[in-house]
């Protein structure tokens, strides 16, 4: 009782932080979040306002793939519901076979963080977000640069999507389009919330009590950079960039988008919720395992750096935060029907 009386108690301080730096004009509105007593809602702007019907066209989107040129690759392709909405390989190749640069990282809460992505700080909305994938060329992912009347002629050929559309835009008469696109698929991606496992409910074991504390500890820092509810500073924080000493490599992270020689090799702290399921780890999903990750936060020879015992307990922890639920909620898979049919 009394650690979910904290966890209460520490999601009400960082969503109120949340809240009140959110800019005028931000509310979530009258939409059923289901989240649990004393859990505020994600900001939403102003001028994309939820609602059920919104959130289950931008599903629809998620799964589809006529959204990349070829037909091959949907936002699900890289973001699997059992996994955490991540992927198992290091990173993900886009249509047309150019190489991933990244890890893919979790949605889980990605409707409470500023800043988006692994290393670019303009990247603040999720709505200008999805365009990343779609249209990006540094990699090419879904490979429709250049291609957004062939993506609004694809859906409007289907008389239910048009049917959804009008249902989630009265206001503009149904337009597909990418605005409204984008505006769907960031609706649902604001409902991907994991809010029930073990260390909300609190019913850890003993270990991964002990691991908590080790994770929250002066001496190891995790709690530091992996803050809050979410357990993560990118969602309090425009600047959760951090550089990992037991985590080399050529990427030049957010030096790339800044031109800050300083910026180099830092890189946005993801979120844990659910991260037991999402390996492999780190921006280049050079990690496989969880002791693997823990290991390169801390330099080669850290007095600071976790014994092997310290890290079972530290992982048993992070175990905790999987919210089974999440990862099957039918609410969130692949939709069966639309407009009352089989897909």
């Amino acid at each position: 009782m009394k650690r979910a009386v904290l966890f209460l108690a520490l999601a009400a301080a960082a969503l109120f932080t949340v809240a009140a730096t959110t800019p005028k004009g931000l509310e979530s509105g009258a939409f059923d979040w289901r989240l649990p007593a004393g859990v505020a809602p994600p900001p939403v702007p102003a001028d994309n306002p939820m609602s059920a019907a919104k959130v289950e066209l931008g599903r629809r989107l998620f799964y589809e793939a006529d959204l990349s040129i070829d037909g091959t690759m949907s936002c699900a392709t890289c973001h699997e519901q059992k996994r955490g909405f991540t992927d198992s390989n290091r990173t993900r190749p886009g249509v047309h076979g150019d190489p991933g640069r990244r890890n893919i990282m979790t949605l889980a809460g990605v409707g409470y963080f500023r800043t988006l992505t692994w290393a670019d700080r303009r990247e603040t909305g999720l709505e200008r977000q999805v365009r990343v994938p779609l249209f990006g060329q540094t990699p090419v992912e879904m490979g429709m640069a250049g291609q957004e009347a062939e993506l609004a002629r694809r859906l409007s050929q289907d008389a239910c999507y048009r049917q959804m559309f009008r249902d989630a835009f009265p206001e503009a008469d149904g337009r597909i389009d990418v605005e409204t696109v984008s505006k769907a698929l960031a609706a649902f991606q604001r409902t991907l919330l994991a809010f029930d496992t073990p260390y909300d409910r609190g019913v850890m074991s003993a270990q991964a009590r002990a691991g908590e504390r080790l994770f929250r500890s002066r001496r190891l820092g995790c709690a530091g950079c992996h803050a809050g509810p979410h357990f993560t500073d990118a969602a309090t924080s425009d600047d959760a960039y951090h550089r990992l000493p037991g985590a080399a490599s050529a990427d030049r992270g957010l030096a790339e988008s800044t031109g800050r020689d300083a910026d180099t090799g830092r890189f946005r702290t993801p979120g844990l919720r659910n991260v037991a399921a999402s390996a492999p780890y780190l921006h280049d999903g050079s990690a496989a395992t969880l002791p693997d990750a823990i290991a390169r936060h801390y330099a080669p020879g850290d007095r600071a750096a976790p014994s092997p015992a310290d890290t079972a307990r530290l992982g048993a922890f992070l175990e905790a935060l999987t919210d089974e639920g999440f990862l099957r909620d039918p609410r969130h898979a692949l939709p069966r029907t639309a407009c009352g049919r089989p897909l």
